[in-house]
């Protein structure tokens, strides 16, 4: 008999609809957690879905079965339309050499998540990554970065330092905003667009839910600025 195959996971984005989750994608509630400042410095994982084959997620935010879609694209009339850069990561990136560490950053990526932010940011951390507390800092805050808009590099490997991920997607909350944020896609996911273009498969990605985001599919943060709410 031939061998059973394991299910690809992908996301298909539907055109001026939802997207189609497919590859048996565990899905969870990621709470970005605070510290007694208000900055961001954790990630609490709440309540999980029974894990299913497939299953359609919202995108255009209308949706009264959120996390997943109702249908309600078509009424609201949902513009889904795909804006966002289709360069790989690494072509479209701003370079930061410090003396250890690299930090590369793509900012259309990101999804307001704010684990940049402590210690003086990321963006300073990486001159200082010849101390070791600074350096422990800036991976962690990096690695943090749902978007993957931030990745450190390590400068005498040339490898990219990345937390491990099994395939999975979270709908992130930000109760320090008084919101409901993106899906995190973990650990590779692949996303095909409407028009069957296969964006760079990454270990971190943040998609689009509240419907307004000026670089769809991605992120870009307007949920913050509009006070999306899932509801959930």
């Amino acid at each position: 008999m031939p061998e059973a195959t394991t299910p690809v996971p992908e996301i298909r984005i539907v055109k001026d609809g939802p997207y189609l989750v497919s590859g048996n994608i565990p899905l969870a509630q990621a709470t970005i957690g605070t510290n007694a400042d208000g900055e961001s410095v954790r990630w609490d994982w709440g309540d999980c879905y029974p894990t299913e084959a497939s299953y359609a997620l919202c995108r255009c935010g209308h949706s009264a079965q959120k996390p997943f879609c109702d249908g309600s694209h078509l009424k609201a009339g949902f513009d889904g339309t795909e804006t966002a850069s289709r360069k790989p990561y690494r072509d479209e990136a701003k370079v930061i050499v410090g003396p250890t560490m690299i930090l590369t950053d793509v900012e259309s990526l990101c999804a307001f998540a704010r684990f940049c932010d402590p210690n003086g940011q990321v963006w300073s951390l990486v001159g200082e990554t010849d101390n070791a507390e600074a350096r422990r800092d800036f991976v962690r805050q990096t690695c943090d970065c749902p978007s993957g808009r931030l990745v450190a590099w390590d400068n005498a490997t040339g490898k990219a330092i990345e937390p491990h991920y099994e395939p999975s997607i979270g709908l992130v909350e930000d109760p320090a905003q008084n919101c409901s944020g993106p899906l995190w896609l973990r650990g590779g996911i692949a996303v095909i667009g409407a028009d069957d273009f296969r964006y760079e498969v990454r270990n971190r990605v943040t998609l689009c839910r509240c419907g307004a985001s000026s670089n769809k599919p991605f992120c870009d943060g307007t949920h913050a600025a509009i006070k999306f709410k899932d509801g959930l």
